[in-house]
This record gives C-alpha cells, structure tokens and sequence, in this order.
C-alpha cells in the first residue's frame, strides 16, 4: 500500500468526489452555514411577542436543545451512508424514493434556495450600511408588480440590495465551481472570522459593555420573568416565535449533503454534526446573554436613541448592531455591519456548496436534470451549482425572502421529523446493517426530537402568525407528489 499523500484525482472517490474536507472543515461546515445573520437580527421579533428576558432565553435554549438533538441523532444516519446528497439518501434508503425526491424537490424549490436568497440579500441590506447608497428602492426601468401572497405583500422587482445579492450567489458558485478545495478554504477561512467576532461581540458585552440601566431593567426586581400569563395562547406564540431562532440555527445537516468529499466520514460527520451545531448554540446563547447585558428588552419604538429603543425596537430589528454601538459609538454600526457581511457571505458559501450535492445525488436517480449528475474537471457538479444559482436568482428578484422563511422552517421540520423516524425504520429493517457511530439516547433521544419537531410544525399550522405560510410550504410539498411520477414518467419514455 502506498504512503504517497492522496492529491488531486488520487483522492477522488469511486464516484469522482475529492476527499478534501477534513475534520476541521466538516466542523466548520456546520458551524459556518449555521451562522448568517439570524442571530444579530431576529431576538428582536422573539422579544416582541414573549415580552420576558426569561422567555426570550427559553427561545435560543429550545432552538439550541432541538438542534442537537437532531445532530445525535443523524450522526447514525451520516456514519451509514457517507454519500453525496445526505438526508436525501437518508430518506430514500428509509422511506423509498418518493419521498427522498419530495425532500429533494421541497429543497431545490424553497428549503435551500430560499435560504440562499433571504441570506444574500441580508447581504445586500448590511451593505447598504456602509454604502448608503445600496438601497432596498425598486429600480424604475426593471420590470415590477406587486402580488398578494399568503406570507403579505410581494414586490418583484431589482433593487440595489438585490443587485449585489446576486453578484454575490455567482461570485460563490464560480468559486465552488471551481472545485471543492476553493469552496473549502473560503468556508473555513470566513467562518473562523466570524465565529471570532461573534465570541468577541459576547466578550465585550459581558465585560466592558455591560450596562447598568439594562441589568437593572432585565434581571432586577422579578423583571427577569417579567409579567407573562402563560396560557395556552401564550405558549402557542412562543412557539412560533422559535421561527427566528430555529431558522437562525437551521443548515446544520448541510455538511451530510457533502458526505462524499469528508475524509473518514464515518468518524468525521458525527463529530462535525455535534460540535458544529454545540458551537454555534452556546454562542447563540451567550450572545442573548450579551445582548441583555446591554440594552433593555423593552423600548419605544419611536426613540431617537439605541437605548431608549432596547432589543424589541431596534431599528430595522438590527440587535446586534444596536449592541456595538452602545460599546463602540457611532462606529459600532458600521463594525458590527462589516461583521455580517463577513457571517452572511460564508453562510451562503456553505449553502451554495453543499445544496448542489443532493440535486447531483438526485440527478444519479433520474429525479433530476441529467446533467446535474455529472462532475465537471474540478470534480464538482457543475449543471447542479448553476441550476441552483438561477433558480436562487429568480427568488431574490421576487423579493420573496421574507416570506419564504416562514415556509423554510415549517418544510425543513417536516423532514427533520420524517428523517428521524426513518432512522427507527433503518433500525428496523436493517438490524444488523454496520452502524460505526449509533444515535447516543436511541430510542428515547430521536424520539424526543421527533416530538419537538411535530409539535412546532404543527404549532405553526395553527397559530396565526405563520399559518398562512406554513400551508403554503404544506403545498409545495404536496405539489412534488405528482411533479415525481410525470418526472419517473418522463425519464422512462425517454
């Protein structure tokens, strides 16, 4: 056996991947598509509907708890089958073809995509910080028109912020096109930065920003608590309030979808899906905590200044910006600006690299565009990243990404559950298939995590905020069903 380094074509695997992604890069996978610019925005819709610094917490806890939960119990399914596509595969093997294509379909459609597009033009608005003339006004000579949809009012069009959300999603798939070594170092690169700048934002809020006023408005004289009727209203709106923070911590099964590029992946996916998302909840939590540390939950919404407007009104929901001003000054919005723009780039890195693996996958199977089922020199599914960028395209220019990401999270739940219970099929079925990592807690574990999972989707079914979307991603689920046998009908003619 040869001791020779494995590079280049020598380290493609049997189906023409490269093994590049270490440990360390797998970890920061997770990690990096985890974090994008939820977490320095969206405390500021929680707190709004849960009025409490107690339930606020709750909220990031519960998101934090949820998403391990998950990670453990995937692990098993990562370490049996170390392919290109992950959950796709994983609910194919468990629960046949079907629906591994409508994980797939709901994917391409809205779940990855989607994601991309609310996460570049993130982009494009902190952009705008620093270059104020990057706005969110529809330019008059594009084409435009306003559509009612479930999820409010849309409006098509191209805007400056829109503009540089799609320089930026063909910026990183002609990186990613250019193979998985280039998308890597980009990925751990970015997310080592902000992961950085995110614990030092705790740091300082922690130490030298912490503020008086607001430790005595949060956490001084039962505020903490705070004067909430919990009922079963009250929880109902706590549930759907996790939106925000289980969409800031959604992506974390990415790096499954790249399962054929990890090296030792039976090793190396568990403990990337665990400490990755374990990362990135503690650093959620602190943050609130930092974030507590220095501006009070409640404010006027009409205030001059970032203090008076606390968490629940910071302008345009900018939390985290509204901290690193209270530390730094003036400047600290501009710091705090540059930060995201830092988080949402390499967040969308990740998604754009890992997203093209299960249309690659699925394409194998003939569920896909043919030619998405090929690498190109690079070793990268080229058609797959293109497809993925045109489509991902065509959502920003619709402006839909607000309201796609109340149809993101109720979808995304939906097959985290169904996934799950696919991993008690597998077990099941396949009893003494060779399982190198197996779920920790099996069977009360992945059980507790299918319960939370349900229990939210079908919160967001019910409650009234998120119902209309939640149907609607119900929809686009359902629509794949038929989209499944023309397409099988298709490729058998053909």
């Amino acid at each position: 056996m040869s001791n020779m380094p494995e590079t280049g074509d020598a380290a493609a695997s049997a189906g023409g991947f490269v093994k590049a992604l270490t440990l360390t890069d797998a970890t920061m996978l997770v990690a990096g598509s985890m974090i994008g610019s939820g977490i320095f925005i969206v405390s500021a819709d929680i707190s709004r509907t849960v009025n409490s610094p107690l339930w606020l917490m709750l909220a990031w806890l519960a998101a934090g708890v949820i998403t391990m939960l998950g990670a453990l119990s995937y692990g098993e399914l990562a370490a049996m089958y170390p392919r290109a596509g992950g959950q796709y595969v994983f609910l194919r093997e468990s629960m046949g073809p079907l629906m591994g294509f409508l994980y797939g379909w709901t994917l391409f459609i809205v779940i990855q995509t989607g994601t991309i597009a609310a996460v570049a033009v993130a982009f494009g608005r902190f952009l705008g910080v620093l270059w104020p003339a990057i706005t969110p006004d529809r330019f008059g000579w594009f084409p435009q028109f306003d559509i009612n949809t479930p999820g409010g009012l849309v409006e098509v069009g191209l805007t400056p912020q829109r503009l540089v959300a799609l320089v930026t999603v063909w910026i990183l798939t002609w990186i990613n096109l250019r193979g998985v070594r280039e998308g890597k170092l980009v990925q751990t690169t970015l997310t080592i930065v902000k992961t950085g700048a995110l614990a030092l934002l705790i740091l300082l809020g922690l130490t030298i920003g912490r503020n008086a006023g607001a430790i005595a408005a949060n956490f001084s004289n039962g505020n903490f608590v705070g004067h909430v009727d919990v009922t079963s209203a009250f929880m109902v709106a706590f549930g759907a309030s996790l939106v925000g923070s289980l969409f800031s911590s959604d992506a974390w099964n990415n790096v499954t979808f790249a399962a054929a590029e990890v090296k030792n992946p039976q090793r190396n996916l568990p403990l990337a899906l665990v400490m990755g998302t374990g990362l990135v909840s503690l650093l959620y939590i602190l943050a609130n905590v930092a974030y507590l540390n220095i501006l009070p939950m409640h404010g006027t919404k009409d205030a001059a200044d970032v203090l008076s407007r606390g968490i629940q009104f910071a302008t345009q929901d900018r939390v985290g910006s509204a901290a690193a001003e209270m530390i730094f000054g003036a400047i600290g919005g501009t710091i705090m600006a540059t930060a995201i723009l830092i988080s949402t780039f390499g967040c969308n890195n990740g998604l754009i690299l890992s997203g093209a693996r299960v249309y690659y996958a699925m394409a194998k199977d003939k569920l896909f565009f043919r030619k998405a089922g090929e690498l190109n020199k690079n070793h990268v599914p080229s058609l797959a990243l293109i497809v993925q960028a045109i489509w991902t395209s065509l959502l920003c220019l619709t402006g839909t990404y607000g309201q796609l990401l109340d149809y993101v999270i109720f979808a995304a739940l939906i097959f985290y559950a169904l996934t799950t219970i696919g991993l008690f099929i597998l077990r099941s079925k396949l009893p003494n298939a060779e399982r190198p990592y197996r779920a920790i807690g099996y069977p009360v574990l992945p059980a507790l995590y299918i319960v939370l999972a349900s229990t939210i989707a079908v919160v967001l079914l019910i409650s009234d905020k998120t119902r209309a979307q939640a149907i609607s991603g119900l929809v686009l689920v359902a629509i794949g069903v038929p989209v499944f046998f023309l397409w099988r009908m298709v490729e058998k003619d053909s």
